[in-house]
């Protein structure tokens, strides 16, 4: 009876969404990304799409989203939206975090990534342009890899912070003790494999069409980066997302190398109390904030 109510509930829910949509304007940029989706489909094999278009988008998305916070360092109106105000960025991190990140991407990654094409032969996954889900659908399925990615991630990186295996594999991810951007994806090559497997489980549960692949890849990637960046913007768009940790919660991971272990939301972390020395942290910064105020 439960499942039929929820099965219920979720038709209910895309039956409403289709609805709104149908009122909707059309999207200006829909005939040119078919075009150029059908002229990829028209001039490369499955392989091509699957192995270096993954590649591309990967690479392009992910050093495309560090580039605010890359840039933000040599703007002196952002230094006060940066969380660690007195630990800035230096070219020698930056560099060593670079090539770390280049070895990663192409020795550890990209051997996955070509998996790819297997991947989608194996389930019949299709690149086909009609049967590209609807904006609402792909972005259901994002959220729902997230919420797998996030679990996995919390009780992993948890058992990757244990003393007996700490220092032979995280540690390398919190060599920065104020993380910037580009370090989202700094690690020992086991933890880009053992945390990485997160990412392909929600594949496997909701890939319907090669898309969904492109579109996790770039969800995900916004999403650490963000986290990592070092900066607390205003507006940030990603906090409209509902329970999202941020930059904050995670940037204080960095701080205090115990709690926040979660990736993305923050209901892990208060379901365990894993982040109670965080909250004590606020409210000592609410306290010291309204100290400051009478004073002035």
């Amino acid at each position: 009876m439960a499942m039929n109510d929820s099965i219920n509930i979720l038709n209910s829910a895309y039956l409403a969404v289709e609805y709104i949509d149908s009122f909707l304007p059309d999207n200006p940029l829909q005939q040119p990304f078919k075009n150029a989706w059908n002229y990829m489909l028209d001039n490369y094999t499955k392989f091509q799409i699957a192995t270096w278009g993954s590649l591309i988008v990967h690479e392009v998305s992910y050093f495309l989203l560090c580039v605010p916070g890359f840039v933000f360092q040599f703007i002196p109106y952002m230094q006060k939206y940066k969380i660690q105000q007195d630990k800035p960025e230096t070219w020698e991190k930056q560099w060593k975090c670079f090539k770390t990140l280049l070895f990663n991407h192409f020795f550890i990654q990209l051997p996955l990534i070509c998996g790819t094409y297997y991947f989608t032969e194996y389930f019949n996954i299709p690149y086909e342009w009609e049967e590209m889900p609807r904006w609402y659908v792909l972005v259901a399925q994002c959220f729902g890899c997230a919420v797998i990615e996030d679990a996995w991630h919390y009780f992993l990186h948890r058992l990757l912070h244990h003393k007996r295996i700490y220092k032979y594999i995280h540690k390398v991810h919190h060599e920065f003790v104020s993380p910037f951007g580009m370090q989202a994806e700094y690690a020992h090559p086991l933890e880009t494999l053992i945390l990485g497997t997160g990412f392909f489980i929600g594949i496997v549960v909701f890939c319907n069409h090669v898309i969904l692949l492109w579109a996790w890849v770039i969800c995900r990637l916004m999403e650490t980066i963000d986290v990592h960046s070092g900066y607390d913007v205003p507006l940030n768009p990603l906090h409209l997302v509902p329970f999202y940790a941020g930059a904050r919660f995670h940037d204080f991971h960095h701080m205090n190398f115990i709690g926040n272990y979660a990736s993305t939301f923050t209901w892990w972390d208060r379901i365990f109390g894993t982040d109670s020395q965080f909250m004590a942290y606020k409210e000592k910064e609410k306290k010291q904030q309204l100290i400051m105020k009478k004073k002035a």
